[in-house]
């Protein structure tokens, strides 16, 4: 052996040496060593007097140091009595200002106390039981440093701090630190309950933090209030090491707006700075609010808007879901006529969207489940800020929060308000809400709000109805010379003949057939703009009149329980007076109108000009008692109209003043070059085929 070996063998002994004397045991650890081996014979000892006792994991001396270390560091002080209190899961631990731990842990329905367990002193505890509090102990301790600061939020007592202003009251709870109750002060349900679009036992909000172990759902954690004005709170979480995360509620006045601002300190401490995104969830059962079920679920929809202003929603007739991998500005839970919209300040940068009809639920209609992805950074003081509508459907109130919250964006709210194709849509914005409006400002019956309404409406589209009256009445005054070309050529063949003498008629007397039926078209956006405005009208909600209770709702005066296979979904299981009227008014005018009519030659079109009126009655009778209404008023007054223009116009004068037209040359129309051409050429080929059949 060499010199150079023998040295290295040397440095190798002595490196072994020091190691194993740096690292020999110290009198603690050989006396903890020592309790432990003793612990294990005692064990031995038990098991073997009573084989059907568990064997006890014990809590070892290093596990004792370090419950009284968790809870100083993660629990919450009270400075008062100099204790610190650590409540995780089932443990509820205390440490003393004499550094003793005390409290329970809960085991097998049972409060054990912790004390015993901490001292190994369990012999006179069942071993079982024993066994389950040690193992509830620690599960509670390795929660409690699995979320460090959140721990000493885990637990408390639920409290409620009320914001309320003279349209709005909210309740925001300490437990999630979310708005559990938001009630409209001004409005009731079909039941007379308050309105509320918010409520605990149904609707639920959280935040989810991420860190680098870890997520953090705020739902889970009880917030300590601290208020900040009369309509100013924040829920907020002491983290400790100066770190803190909350959510500011501002509830502004007069209105049914509230921001939501979410504050935070030090939270690069808990959140990494790689953590870009922060998670938003929101659930709600929706609740049923209004009389007629089936005309509130059929607008009641998850909408949502993005930047670029364009709004959709979720099927409102069907189960459906979304996923959307682009920014959204806002989100909706929208009812018939009320609505709970978050906005953010800036946007939502992805959306994941459910919506599901609860059709055998009597008091929830839809169930709609929101999954946000939000922008975030640990480093900014407000990372996230909101503007949350709670309140109702109504035009200028949207209208009003679209020009004041965000200035100079396009949040069109208003577009959760059904109101129709683009055409319809402005018929209804730029004249009829605002004169339903005007008329609301100072007459408080919406009966004769809309009577008022519908005659505003007849008188705008009097030159409409004065041209299709005159053309009625000339077709009135030529149906027996049109009966007596009728009559000279009968049949299929001379159908051509027929229509070229019919056309010559009408062009020597001045009359036109379309006449009447161009003015009755221009008055159909009118009519159409009418059918969306009313059942969407909030106005209307509530308010009686004559029999009906609720001109928003249908106007029963006979209803069933019964359903009627194929029509009740759209008819119902009731009648409405006044869609009932509605009908046999216009069945009358319908009569009315065939009788100024010369004969088609067609019986069965006579029936089905009948026939229509029964169809809006299965059409109108599950819709808003003040559409059918509207319809009923709009009838009878055109009767009256019709009536009175057949007294003031004289026949005779028109009459003559045909005679006298058909004395004037005329130059003939394109429809009369046409038909002329047509009936040539049909002559024509009828000549080819005789021809063809002679030669046969």
């Amino acid at each position: 052996m060499d010199k150079n070996t023998l040295t290295g063998l040397l440095l190798m002994g002595l490196v072994i040496f020091g190691f194993m004397w740096l690292n020999k045991p110290s009198a603690e650890q050989l006396e903890r060593e020592r309790q432990e081996r003793a612990r294990m014979e005692a064990e031995a000892s038990r098991k073997a007097a009573d084989p059907g006792l568990l064997t006890l994991d014990s809590i070892t001396p290093a596990e004792v140091a370090s419950v009284a270390a968790t809870i100083r560091e993660l629990g919450q002080q009270d400075t008062v009595a100099g204790t610190t209190r650590l409540h995780v899961d089932k443990v509820n631990l205390v440490l003393g200002a004499d550094g003793n731990v005390t409290g329970t842990v809960e085991a097998d329905g049972q409060a054990v106390p912790v004390a015993p367990l901490l001292a190994n002193e369990t012999a006179g505890m069942k071993t079982s039981l024993a066994a389950s509090a040690v193992k509830a102990l620690r599960e509670g301790l390795a929660t409690a440093a699995r979320y460090r600061g959140f721990a000493r939020h885990l637990s408390g007592d639920s409290t409620t701090v009320k914001l309320a202003n003279n349209l709005l009251t909210l309740e925001i709870s300490n437990k999630g630190g979310v708005i559990s109750r938001a009630s409209l002060n001004d409005y009731k349900s079909y039941d007379s309950t308050q309105v509320t679009l918010l409520d605990p036992s149904t609707d639920s909000y959280s935040f989810t933090l991420t860190s680098a172990t870890q997520r953090f759902e705020t739902s889970e954690f009880f917030f300590q209030p601290v208020a900040e004005s009369d309509t100013t709170v924040c829920m907020m979480l002491d983290l400790g090491d100066g770190a803190s995360w909350g959510i500011r509620y501002t509830l502004l006045p007069d209105s049914y707006l509230v921001g939501i601002d979410v504050v935070q300190t030090g939270m690069q401490s808990i959140i990494p700075s790689s953590v870009a995104s922060m998670d938003f969830t929101w659930n709600q059962k929706m609740r049923r609010l209004e009389a007629g079920r089936v005309f509130e679920e059929r607008n009641s929809a998850l909408y949502y808007m993005f930047p670029d202003g364009d709004v959709d929603n979720l099927s409102e007739g069907s189960d459906d879901d979304e996923e959307i991998n682009q920014r959204l500005k806002w989100v909706s839970c929208k009812n018939q006529f009320f609505s709970a919209v978050l906005m953010a300040r800036t946007n939502f940068a992805a959306a994941n969207l459910n919506s599901r009809i609860l059709k055998d639920d009597p008091d929830y209609i839809k169930q709609m489940d929101i999954a946000l992805t939000l922008d975030y950074s640990a480093q900014l003081a407000n990372p996230a800020s909101f503007v949350m509508y709670l309140g109702p459907n109504s035009y200028p109130v949207m209208k009003e929060v679209e020009k004041n919250v965000f200035p100079g964006e396009d949040m069109n709210l208003t577009k959760l308000i059904p109101l129709g194709w683009p055409i319809f849509r402005w018929i209804n914005t730029l004249i009829i809400i605002p004169v339903f409006s005007f008329l609301g400002s100072f007459i408080s019956n919406y009966g004769i709000i809309i009577l008022l309404l519908t005659l505003f409406i007849k008188v705008i589209l009097y030159p409409f109805t004065y041209k299709s009256l005159i053309s009625q009445a000339k077709m009135r005054l030529l149906a027996p010379e049109i009966k007596a070309i009728n009559d000279k050529y009968p049949g299929n063949e001379n159908a051509m003949k027929r229509q070229q003498e019919s056309m010559a008629l009408y062009s020597r007397a001045g009359a036109n057939p379309m006449s009447g039926c161009l003015p009755m078209l221009l008055q159909m956006p009118v009519l159409v703009a009418m059918f969306w405005f009313f059942p969407s009208a909030i106005e209307l909600r509530g308010e009686s009149f004559l029999w009906a209770k609720d001109l928003a709702a249908p106007d029963a005066i006979v209803s069933w329980t019964a359903n009627i296979p194929l029509i009740s979904s759209t008819f119902g299981n009731h009648i409405s007076l006044f869609c009932l009227l509605m009908t046999v008014t216009n069945i009358a005018y319908t009569y009315l109108n065939m009788q100024t009519q010369a004969s088609s030659g067609m019986p069965g079109m006579k029936w089905m000009m009948y026939l229509m009126p029964l169809m809006f009655l299965f059409i109108f009778n599950n819709y808003a008692a003040g559409l059918s209404y509207y319809y009923f008023l709009s009838l009878i007054i055109t009767i009256i109209m019709t009536f009175i223009f057949r007294k003031v116009v004289s026949e005779d004068k028109m009459r003559a003043k045909m005679a006298e037209n058909a004395k004037k040359p005329k130059k003939k129309g394109w429809m009369a070059a046409k038909l002329e051409e047509a009936q040539k050429q049909q002559e024509a080929m009828l000549r080819e085929q005789q021809r063809r059949n002679r030669r046969k």
